[in-house]
């Protein structure tokens, strides 16, 4: 399977990019297209390679035949052929700004000055044609396509119906106004997609490397792994890298959100979209430019409008079956009150070409995404990446949050705090044969083992190592069978130990089928925990649960100082998904469930739940595969974030829809009362499309 790429430059009509969209999925060869209206970015995935240049093609066709004003290219394509279509639509442009200007001097050229009748309407029409020749154009050619019903057609059976009665005034007005008003509209979804672009403007153009003649600036995608870069003060990281040489502080804000600068040093890990504050910095890179944190950020965010919010889909509906709905109400608003009434024919035409130019759909189908991908944007400024328009709906509708312990509610950091050996074992003979036991386990508690035992591990002495989920490691030390886990797996084994209590995890161990102590480990609890749940209550929360592996008393305590509902420990990874399942089968209504982890041991949960949260998601690529939300760094407040800005991008979204809606219904209803006139019925298309597109900016705003 191959993918292509096209920017559509000059796309601003929603209802024409959903055609376009609905048309490329029909292409044969096509597994999928998603066009993201913000971005003006096709996507294309294709299955027949061989037809990959014919699909190309069709799709060119398709964004001609819906909005032949579009200029269409192929994203690494000829960087000459952009530039000529870029000059040769500048041109145009000015073609129609004096053409535009032209019109309006005709049309108040008539509208002032005192001409006879023909004279008149001479001028009117020329105005007219002028002005609207290029709707009434589109209008004509979308009927001859069979797609009757959309603004075009609107605009100009209203103004044609206007010359009808003989109202040429308000007819070219109505036109000249919605030309007007179809050019700030652009003008406005541009800035919108501006204010976009600039929260997103973490991708490096270049990358610095170290030649005979110099450092030399390249292209990132062509750096190899392991390759060495060179980072200068003020410069973006472009990859994902280990520092080699120099000491910095880096700003990680575009990643994280985090405003505190920190600082670097050789051995620690660089992400690329960090900026480099101070000293040069060499790094030796891990990643390419495409699977670097940045690039996947951009793809994540960019990708978003696949996952459409369900208020985006009823919208899409919506607008199919309500443009048709208006006009053959306009239709039944023209004849039925002069034919069974016998009311004034052209008294009644009035009222139904107000209710055609009030009934338009735009300031709804352009807003909506707009507000979603304004709320997408403005939560990856804050190191939140959220997947789709959906999660970011899913997350204000939440009354029940899960949480994962370690890693999640606490630092994640363990440290050994005791060592208990039985009978004749010391402390270090236990802590050597535990730590030998854990070597070659990537858990944090084997690691806070290893890192206190601190000698020289011989491993050529290790062998049959096996670890038992859930429970912990069989492994052969020197010739001995070691056990080293939870007291269930001592106890499988035949064993009699006693259950320790403690506030940290214990390890027990055993040698050649004998209990010979036990090592405690204990991890914090994360500072900003506490008040977080408190926090999460105050926006509506009604329940909060922890699930745990670790042992009943350690989660409960735990559980209980955080403030946590309802507590689950001792829970093996399948035993976690059944009580997700318990739980979702338990939510009340349309209610969504969240679950909030590592992103890693978690994954099975994170991808059962409503809406997954993984936390520390930075560079951890199970962490983005498996959640719905990635946290890019491991704060737990940011989850407060998240529901916030959840919150707030519905609520703009809501209002947008609740104005809209309002204003057209009380215009419709007025015209068809004969009290609202043009002027009212062009605010209630156009103004309300403005209107609620810059309220759509709002959802940039990060409510903390």
């Amino acid at each position: 399977m191959i993918e292509k790429e096209f920017l559509l430059e000059g796309l601003n009509c929603t209802h024409c990019a959903g055609e376009i969209e609905e048309d490329a999925n029909k292409i044969k060869g096509v597994k999928k297209a998603n066009l993201n209206f913000v971005t003006k970015k096709l996507k294309v995935e294709i299955d027949e390679i061989p037809r990959a240049e014919t699909v190309s093609d069709e799709v060119r066709s398709i964004v001609k035949r819906i909005e032949p004003d579009v200029i269409i290219h192929e994203i690494g394509g000829m960087t000459t052929d952009k530039i000529k279509d870029d000059l040769k639509a500048e041109e145009e442009e000015k073609n129609d700004n004096m053409k535009f200007v032209i019109g309006v001097i005709v049309f108040l050229t008539a509208a002032i000055f005192k001409f006879e009748y023909r004279i008149e309407f001479i001028l009117f029409f020329i105005s007219y044609i002028i002005i609207g020749g290029e709707v009434l154009i589109n209008a004509f050619k979308n009927i001859l396509k069979g797609k009757v019903f959309d603004e075009n057609f609107l605009m100009s059976i209203a103004t044609i119906g206007a010359f009808i009665i003989g109202e040429y005034p308000e007819a070219v007005s109505v036109m000249l106004f919605y030309e007007i008003g179809e050019y700030f509209q652009g003008k406005a979804v541009d800035h919108s997609r501006k204010s976009i672009s600039t929260l997103l403007d973490i991708r490096p153009d270049y990358a610095n490397i170290e030649t005979n003649e110099g450092i030399k600036k390249v292209d990132p995608n062509k750096i190899e792994i392991g390759q060495y870069i060179i980072v200068k003060p003020g410069e973006k990281v472009p990859l994902d890298g280990i520092v080699a040489e120099g000491n910095s502080f880096v700003d990680t804000s575009n990643i994280t959100g985090e405003s505190v600068p920190r600082s670097i040093q050789p051995g620690d890990n660089i992400l690329s979209g960090f900026v480099n504050k101070e000293g040069l910095l060499k790094v030796r890179t891990i990643k390419k430019f495409g699977e670097s944190t940045v690039s996947k950020i951009l793809d994540l965010v960019e990708n978003s409008s696949k996952q459409k919010a369900n208020i985006e889909k009823f919208i899409t509906r919506f607008s199919k079956y309500y443009t048709s709905v208006v006009v053959f109400s306009a239709i039944a608003l023209t004849f039925i009150p002069p034919l069974f009434f016998h009311q004034d024919l052209s008294t009644w035409v009035y009222r139904a070409l107000i209710f055609l130019v009030a009934s338009c759909p735009c300031a709804l189908v352009v807003s909506i995404p707009l507000g979603f991908f304004g709320g997408i944007g403005g939560a990856s400024k804050s190191g939140i990446l959220v997947k789709g328009g959906n999660y970011l709906e899913g997350l204000s509708m939440a009354d029940t949050i899960v949480f994962d312990k370690t890693g999640t509610l606490t630092k994640g950091i363990f440290e050994v705090t005791e060592v208990e050996g039985a009978e004749d074992y010391s402390e270090d003979d236990i802590l050597k044969l535990a730590a030998y036991g854990e070597i070659f386990s990537n858990h944090p508690i084997a690691k806070s083992i290893v890192k206190q035992y601190g000698k020289e591990i011989d491993k050529s002495q290790i062998s049959n190592y096996r670890e038992i989920p859930g429970k912990g490691i069989e492994v052969t030390v020197e010739e001995s069978k070691v056990l080293l886990g939870n007291v269930k797996l001592l106890q499988e084994h035949g064993l009699k130990v006693a259950d320790k209590s403690s506030i940290g995890t214990v390890v027990y161990v055993s040698r050649d089928e004998e209990y010979i102590g036990n090592i405690v480990i204990s991890d914090e609890i994360r500072d900003e925990s506490k008040e977080t749940i408190k926090e999460l209550k105050a926006l509506g929360i009604r329940k909060t649960i922890m699930l745990s592996g670790d042992k009943k008393t350690t989660a409960e305590q735990v559980g209980k100082e955080i403030g946590i509902d309802e507590i689950y420990g001792e829970l093996l990874p399948q035993e976690k998904v059944e009580m997700m399942d318990r739980i979702l089968k338990n939510k009340k209504g349309k209610k969504k469930v969240i679950f909030v982890g590592d992103g890693v041991n978690d994954a099975p949960v994170i991808a059962r739940a409503d809406v997954g949260i993984s936390m520390g998601g930075m560079g951890s690529d199970a962490a983005v595969e498996a959640s719905d939300v990635v946290i890019m760094d491991d704060e737990i407040s940011k989850v407060k974030t998240a529901m916030n800005i959840s919150h707030n991008t519905n609520k703009i979204v809501r209002e947008n829809v609740v104005f809209a809606l309002g204003v057209k219904m009380v215009v419709l209803t007025l015209g068809a009362l004969g009290i609202a006139n043009m002027w009212s019925a062009v605010f209630a298309d156009v103004g309300v499309a403005l209107i609620s597109v810059f309220n759509s900016i709002r959802a940039l705003k990060v409510e903390e």
